[in-house]
C-alpha cells in the first residue's frame, strides 16, 4: 500500500459519442462529462497527426518558431521559457508515440482501471509521480487556430457545445510525463485529446478548502500550491489534500473532456499527446466576469498585481504577491 493514500476519488461521468448525439446532444451541465469517441468523428481524428503537424508552415515558407513552456508552471518556480523550432520537436514526439507503452503505469494503473466499477471510490497511486522528472519542455498553449484559420474546420466543436459563445483554442503538444498542474479556469473547456493518452483529476467547486489556492497570478486561471509532482516534500498541503473528494478521468484518443468552470483539475500525460482546449464563455458570463478578469490582467502588465509571482514572467525567486 502506497504511504499517502490521498483524496478518493470516483469515475466522471461517462457516455459514448454516438448515445449523446441520439440523446439529442450536449445541454446545460455543471459537472464534467467524459465523451468517448468525440474526436474521432471529426476530421482532426485524419488530419492531426503528430507528422502533420510537424509539416506545418508558415504562409512564406519558412520554419515555426514558438515560445516552449519550459516545466511546470503552475506551481513552484516560474523557468524562463524557451524559443525553438516546433518540426524538429514533433518530430521527436511522432517517433516517440510509435514505441509501444508499458500499460501498467499511471496515477491508476490499466489494469485496476479496468477492475474499478461506476460509482466505486478509489485512491490513486501518487507513488507514479515519483517515477519522472515532471519538469519537461512542453509546446503549450499554442493559439493554432488563429495562426492556420482553415484548421477550425476539423474540429466540430459546435455539435458538442451548440449556441452562441466567445471561444478560443489552444493546443498543448507534448511527450510522455508532462504535467499540467493543479488549477481552475475562469470559463468552462472541452479539452479534445486527439493523440496520446492522459489522466484528469478533477475536483467540482465545493472541494475549494481542500485545494491551497496559491496567490501566485496566471490570466484565466487560479492556481494551487499543491504540487502533485512533490507531494512528499509538501506535508501541509499534502494533509489539506487528502481531504479532497475528487473525480477521475482517463481520457485516451478521441474523447473529449467537458471541464465546467471553476473546477480543479491536474492533468498528466502517459504517452506524447496532441491536444486542443476550447474555452467558451456567454455573453453574461464575458460581462460578469470577463471585466475582472481583464482589469487584473491591466494591472498585472503595469507592475501593479502579483507582479513577478506571476506564470508569464521568470521568477528568480518567491517574489511578495501584490
Amino acid at each position: 500500500m502506497p504511504s499517502f493514500a490521498g483524496p478518493t476519488f470516483q469515475f466522471v461521468d461517462t457516455v459514448a459519442w454516438e448515445d449523446l448525439v441520439r440523446a439529442g446532444g450536449f445541454g446545460p451541465r455543471s459537472t464534467p462529462l467524459l465523451v468517448k469517441g468525440a474526436v474521432r468523428a471529426w476530421p482532426a481524428w485524419e488530419h492531426w497527426s503528430f507528422r502533420n503537424l510537424s509539416e506545418l508552415r508558415r504562409p512564406d515558407g519558412s520554419e515555426i518558431i514558438f515560445r516552449f513552456q519550459n516545466g511546470l508552471v503552475e506551481q513552484g518556480v516560474t523557468r524562463q521559457p524557451l524559443d525553438l523550432p516546433i518540426g524538429p520537436y514533433i518530430r521527436e514526439l511522432a517517433e516517440a508515440a510509435e514505441r509501444p507503452r508499458r500499460e501498467e503505469v499511471g496515477l491508476l494503473p490499466y489494469r485496476r482501471w479496468k477492475e474499478i466499477v461506476p460509482g466505486q471510490t478509489f485512491h490513486l497511486d501518487w507513488e507514479y509521480m515519483k517515477s519522472f522528472e515532471a519538469n519537461r519542455v512542453y509546446l503549450a498553449q499554442w493559439h493554432i487556430l488563429e495562426e492556420f484559420p482553415a484548421m477550425r474546420r476539423d474540429f466540430a466543436i459546435r455539435d458538442l457545445w451548440p449556441g452562441w459563445r466567445w471561444t478560443w483554442e489552444f493546443v498543448f503538444i507534448g511527450p510522455s510525463n508532462t504535467v499540467t498542474g493543479l488549477h481552475y479556469d475562469f470559463p468552462n473547456n472541452w479539452f479534445c485529446q486527439v493523440r496520446g493518452l492522459k489522466e484528469v483529476i478533477l475536483f467540482p467547486p465545493d472541494q475549494t478548502p481542500h485545494m491551497c489556492k496559491s496567490r501566485k497570478y496566471d490570466w484565466g486561471a487560479t492556481l494551487s500550491d499543491i504540487d502533485i509532482s512533490r507531494l512528499d516534500e509538501q506535508p501541509a498541503e499534502r494533509a489539506t489534500f487528502e481531504k479532497a473528494r475528487g473525480l477521475y478521468a482517463r481520457i485516451e484518443a478521441g474523447d473529449a473532456l467537458f471541464i465546467p468552470r471553476r473546477t480543479w483539475h491536474a492533468v498528466v500525460a502517459l504517452e506524447p499527446s496532441i491536444s486542443l482546449a476550447v474555452f467558451g464563455l456567454r455573453p453574461a458570463e464575458i460581462l460578469i466576469g470577463g471585466g475582472a478578469s481583464t482589469a487584473r490582467q491591466l494591472l498585472h502588465k503595469f507592475h501593479l498585481y502579483r507582479w513577478g509571482n506571476c506564470t508569464c514572467h521568470k521568477m528568480h525567486r518567491r517574489a511578495k504577491a501584490a
